[in-house]
């Protein structure tokens, strides 16, 4: 009988422990963030939550014109006739 209180009083104290291990890394661990990086004369922008190189010229997106103005640009149509949009400074 004592066997078997010992054994389950064994079992009991294992379990609670490796539920209360300490954690794989140190409390100052911060995740690391990988962010874009842009080429000189482009601008690092988050645009409809992706990350984005911006430069004029390039092809945009009429829809984010507003958080293209963020960043000093406008999404504005560069030919009447055609549907594209291209970035300029605003």
């Amino acid at each position: 009988m004592r066997r078997r209180l010992f054994v389950a009083t064994v079992a009991t104290v294992a379990s609670i422990a490796a539920g209360t291990a300490a954690p794989a890394a140190p409390a100052q661990f911060s995740p690391v963030v990988v962010t874009r990086t842009c080429s000189a004369g482009y601008k690092h922008a988050v645009i409809g939550g992706v990350e984005k190189c911006l430069r004029a010229g390039e092809f945009c997106a009429h829809r984010y014109d507003r958080q293209y103005r963020r960043y000093g640009f406008r999404c504005i149509r560069y030919y009447p006739n055609v549907g594209r949009y291209r970035l300029t400074h605003a």
